[in-house]
């Protein structure tokens, strides 16, 4: 069968795309922004990519056209498929139908630390010899790869609770009938399709509703608002971590290693981990405990948490310059970056952190987390916001941080403006979910000089 993807370059997509090359189907697809990662990996996979949306494409000729969330009515290729009446599925959809059914599914579902936890669950899995599938919202460093189709009856998928479809405004983790489901955490986000958390809490039910009896959840007992969510019906048993009736661990050594009680009986340590924060440590304890589920002994757990090497753009490392190293984190969420900057901070100590923050997301766009944002740079010993069509005031936002930030309508004087601040030893740390215009090489190329 011919698919051809409307928004490949998603990662989810992405993915999408890879097992259905992997599962021997003929891939194409469309973009209107073609930037690595995931263009790499296509590309690699042999999969022809066309740029933008053009009506052109309908002489492709494809026997089902895949349509992803971030195409929305007026797209002038969705136009013609409609007129047409051709037939076009989501991604959800056609990966459920697909590509899942049959498979233990274990979802991964959070506000944050999904593309993590997903890729710790996959890698544990992995080293206990059992050869999981998976789709994940990024490129886990051990595998090279976001998405991956085996034999196995394992399949570990990121369970995002963004709306599927331009025609199915669920989210996207109903299609997916896991049963293990990691709830990681549940906070507002997505501004542009939810009104309020309430809202984003009423679709985390339904995902709860569709898991079986045999299942399990795990959840985070630090939130009140999965407590909440379970509380509306759970027909699932739940083991809860960052809890003293479940999993917990202990503060960290010099090398990250840290120890594992469940119910407060020891199950052992993790001798080195190398994700900085406490939130990296509650990721490793969910995955452990899906992978418990899954028939993984904590103990091969444990030793597989040791050898797990990170993720692209998740405190990656790009390069070192005259001391000066340059990093990239896909934080946008506040939350998501006062937690980056706290396992940063941990990790180095009192260097200087220069940090660098792209508001890109439709949720910051729309200044619904203004108030949080101060806050979330508290670590950052300066900040340089990149601030170009944003319908707010990014100056006005920063002021409590006083001369710490400074706001830039253009890419090339806040470049300048971070590599004249920067010093021997210091960390710059760039943060956004988007290319950022390839800030990162620009960083080093400007420090070099």
């Amino acid at each position: 069968m011919h698919l051809h993807i409307l928004g490949i370059c998603g990662t989810f997509m992405g993915g999408i795309a890879l097992l259905a090359r992997a599962a021997g189907h003929r891939v194409t697809g469309c973009d209107a922004n073609v930037y690595p990662p995931m263009s790499t990996q296509l590309g690699e996979q042999g999969i022809d990519l066309v740029e933008g949306f053009g009506a052109g494409q309908l002489t492709l000729n494809p026997d089902l056209f895949v349509v992803g969330n971030a195409i929305s009515r007026g797209n002038p290729l969705l136009e013609s498929i409609l007129e047409r009446n051709l037939p076009y599925e989501s991604g959800p959809q056609w990966l459920a139908q697909n590509i899942l059914r049959g498979r233990w599914v274990l979802g991964v579902a959070g506000t944050h630390g999904k593309t993590t936890t997903t890729s710790l669950l996959a890698w544990i899995l992995e080293q206990a010899g059992l050869n999981p599938s998976f789709l994940v919202g990024g490129v886990p460093q051990g595998f090279g790869v976001s998405a991956r189709l085996t034999g196995s009856p394992f399949f570990v998928i990121e369970a995002d609770e963004y709306d599927t479809a331009f025609c199915d405004k669920r989210s996207k983790f109903v299609h997916y009938l896991p049963r293990t489901a990691i709830l990681n955490n549940l906070e507002f986000d997505h501004a542009d399709i939810f009104h309020d958390l309430a809202a984003i809490e009423t679709q985390f039910h339904h995902f709860v509703r569709t898991l079986p009896g045999n299942g399990l959840i795990i959840a985070n007992a630090q939130e009140a608002s999965l407590k909440r969510v379970l509380a509306r019906g759970c027909w699932t048993p739940v083991e809860w971590f960052d809890a003293a009736e479940g999993w917990q661990a202990v503060e960290p050594d010099v090398s990250g290693g840290f120890a594992v009680s469940l119910a407060g009986k020891a199950q052992g340590r993790v001798g080195r981990f190398d994700l900085a924060g406490a939130h990296n440590r509650s990721n490793a304890l969910a995955a452990l405990a899906a992978a418990r589920h899954a028939g993984v002994p904590v103990a091969v757990s444990l030793q597989a948490l040791e050898s797990f090497s990170g993720i692209k753009r998740r405190l990656e490392v790009r390069g070192t310059v005259r001391g000066v190293t340059v990093i990239d984190d896909f934080a946008h969420h506040p939350t998501a970056i006062r937690v980056t900057l706290a396992g940063l901070r941990q990790k180095v100590g009192h260097s200087r952190i220069l940090a660098v923050l792209e508001p890109r997301s439709n949720t910051m766009k729309l200044g619904a987390m203004n108030a949080q944002l101060p806050d979330s740079l508290a670590d950052a010993d300066a900040v340089f916001c990149y601030a170009r069509k944003l319908g707010w005031s990014a100056a006005e936002v920063l002021a409590p941080l006083g001369d710490r930030a400074r706001v830039f309508d253009d890419l090339a004087p806040l470049v300048a403006a971070v590599a004249s601040a920067a010093h021997t030893g210091d960390q710059v740390l760039v943060m956004s979910n988007g290319g950022f215009g390839g800030v990162h090489e620009q960083l080093l190329a400007a420090l070099a000089n």
